[in-house]
């Protein structure tokens, strides 16, 4: 099993950086896929950005050019981590952020973090 745990929201000012953290721990060596997604207010949750293993990845229109995906397989504290660095961030980017890993145990099993709350206001 893979179990996740999720850091780096908070409050920014328009134009403003983030940087969103979520470390998996378990059996990180079947993790397939690694993602941010959010759901902001009345809204149903969007994918942001996902990178399959080997380097792929895809973002949301809205996010391009703005938000970096990357991550990172630590072998000494048995733990792969997966960032989103947030720039230039908009009101618009206001929603409550969720890593999500897709992993292999017989069969694929998805496993969501806690979520992290993010708010761009002035």
């Amino acid at each position: 099993q893979v179990q996740l745990v999720e850091s780096g929201g908070g409050l920014v000012q328009p134009g403003g950086s983030l940087r969103l953290s979520c470390a998996a721990s378990g059996s990180i060596f079947s993790i397939d896929t690694m993602a941010w997604y959010r759901q902001a207010p009345g809204k149903e949750r969007e994918l942001v950005a996902a990178q399959i293993s080997g380097g792929i990845t895809n973002y949301a229109d809205s996010v391009k050019g703005r938000f970096t995906i990357s991550r990172v397989n630590a072998r000494v504290n048995a733990k792969n981590t997966v960032y989103l660095q947030m720039n230039s961030l908009k009101p618009e980017d206001t929603a409550v952020y969720y890593c999500k890993v897709l992993y292999y145990s017989g069969r694929y099993l998805e496993v969501w973090g806690q979520g992290t709350l993010v708010t761009v206001s002035s």
